[in-house]
């Protein structure tokens, strides 16, 4: 994916992190630091959510609507 440039206000102590990062030979520079931060904190978000949206399933119901389904498709399946 193309890369775009940005400007972005950031603490000092954040940034001061950054740069030993960047020093320490951890990162290349500090754009790719902030890159991979941003990249896992966006991946962590996702996770969460998934989590969440999981945790509002009803799991007698999934399975329910499983074994439907597992029913239903086994007509489906040759014999052995």
């Amino acid at each position: 994916m193309p890369s775009r440039k940005i400007a972005i206000t950031m603490d000092a102590g954040i940034l001061e992190e950054v740069d030993r990062l960047v020093l320490e030979k951890t990162f290349p520079n500090r754009s790719r630091a902030i890159q991979q931060a941003v990249a896992a904190s966006l991946e962590r978000l996702g996770k969460r959510r998934l989590l969440r949206e999981c945790r509002k399933l009803d799991p007698k119901q999934e399975r329910l609507e499983a074994e439907m389904g597992l029913t239903e498709d086994s007509k489906e399946w040759p014999e052995y």
